[in-house]
């Protein structure tokens, strides 16, 4: 019994851990795309989780709420952070500086 416990118990770990960096890729692509949009440099490799709840969707199901951290310039020489939500897997919004993108 207690090796089907932390049978369970690694595979949930390898779940979260799977789900944590495919919803990281999503946030990276994400960022991606609305600085590319806005007309901003993307700087690379910054994308950083930032938080993490529970939150529900539209539909009343209870999904992970995840927080990126990212980081851009508008003239090359600053750094400025944008922030990237998603509930589930899904993008909620983009936030640049003060401009804010909804996908």
């Amino acid at each position: 019994m207690v090796e089907l416990f932390v049978f369970l118990l690694l595979a949930l770990a390898v779940w979260f851990v799977s789900d944590s960096l495919k919803a990281r890729e999503t946030a990276y692509a994400a960022a991606r795309r609305a600085c590319e949009g806005a007309g901003v440099q993307f700087l690379d490799d910054t994308v950083s989780q930032s938080r993490l709840s529970l939150a529900r969707n539209a539909e009343g199901r209870m999904l992970f709420e995840r927080h990126f951290r990212f980081e851009f310039s508008t003239t090359g020489d600053d750094r400025q952070q944008g922030r990237v939500r998603l509930l589930g897997g899904r993008v909620q919004d983009v936030n640049l500086a003060r401009l804010w993108l909804v996908d």
